[in-house]
């Protein structure tokens, strides 16, 4: 098993580079709340805006950390595209590529305008280049032989998405957008709430919730298998650690297998931040393990309720649509 170590300095770098230096100083005369159970308090509601993108770009090569002075250009340039009608796609890293004016961005949908700043909250930039911390490189390891022979072998589908609502995808069902939720500015709220025995994490995306033993329970049978894993938490000091297996297939991340086994930290470093630290591993997906490290900044706002749910009745009107079209082609 790799040495945690430098994964662990790094983390205390990039919490540095998140905080204010009037937040540090705040921090030094702050202690953790604690629930009647004596455990960290970190109920509340909890926001991910970050607009970091999740690897490195090659713009940014060998490079963690921005100065402050190049900070300063790309929160310009992220401002003046926010407020512009015109902006293209600044859903998820697709923002930091026109920030970056990478060639490689491509629009999402721009027949009807894209996910503008219209629908996104005001996404904040720090100094760091990634919000991968494992491997140092900021980047999604090598995927192994054994992932690029599952995809080759992959079972084409047949027919058209729109031939039944089964071959559209679970976000489009709005069924799952899966868990762990890295996306960042678009309904990206989580809410905490804890017992002596029992953590809810409740996600304002598609409205999922999950209640985890942090009692010892063991986990399930490995033959039980769900989409959103089964996870089971702890406590480390004052870090709740959540150890999630039993993915099904259909509920993996990247391409991963359903063994693919996801840890999740959650530490309140200050009275309006929580580091929210991922890891995932999986052999036969990627070379090595790799972690992520998102600052979750407290919300003043509720949680509001998700417009999309299961069954989206948007998708009637797909397949109503498509069979018209084929019947306007072939009037017969």
């Amino acid at each position: 098993m790799r040495s945690r170590a430098p994964h662990r300095l790094a983390i205390f770098v990039v919490v540095a580079l998140c905080l204010s230096p009037a937040a540090v100083s705040a921090q030094q005369n702050w202690t953790v709340p604690r629930t009647p159970a004596g455990q960290p308090d970190l109920q509340g509601v909890w926001a991910n805006n970050t607009a970091t993108p999740l690897e490195r770009p090659a713009a940014f090569e060998g490079k963690d950390a921005l100065t402050d002075e190049e900070l300063a250009i790309y929160q310009a340039r992220a401002a003046a595209l926010r407020d512009s009608e015109q902006a293209g796609n600044l859903l998820g890293d697709l923002l930091i590529q026109q920030v970056l004016e990478d060639p490689n961005f491509r629009e999402f949908d721009p027949g009807t305008g894209n996910y503008n700043s219209f629908w996104l909250v005001e996404r904040e930039l720090d100094n760091r280049t990634s919000l991968i911390v494992d491997p140092p490189d900021g980047r999604i390891p090598t995927v192994t032989e054994a992932a690029h022979e599952r995809r080759r072998n992959q079972p084409r589908p047949t027919g058209g998405r729109a031939d039944s609502h089964e071959r559209r995808s679970l976000l489009d069902r709005c069924i799952s957008y899966g868990v762990p939720n890295l996306l960042a500015g678009y309904n990206a709220y989580f809410q905490i709430a804890q017992s002596a025995d029992h953590v809810v994490i409740y996600q304002e995306l598609i409205h999922d919730a999950r209640v985890i033993p942090i009692d010892g329970t063991p986990h399930l049978n490995q033959s039980i298998r769900q989409l959103h894993g089964d996870s089971r938490g702890r406590w480390e000091g004052d870090t709740l650690v959540v150890e999630t297996t039993n993915y099904s297939s259909r509920g993996s991340y990247r391409g991963a297998t359903d063994n693919v086994r996801v840890v999740e930290r959650f530490t309140r470093i200050a009275p309006e931040t929580v580091t929210y630290e991922v890891t995932f591993e999986d052999p036969d997906t990627w070379a090595q393990p790799w972690t992520l490290m998102i600052p979750l900044k407290q919300s003043a706002e509720p949680i509001f309720e998700y417009a999309c749910h299961e069954g989206n009745y948007a998708i009637a009107g797909i397949l109503a649509g498509a069979r018209a079209e084929e019947a306007a082609a072939d009037p017969r």
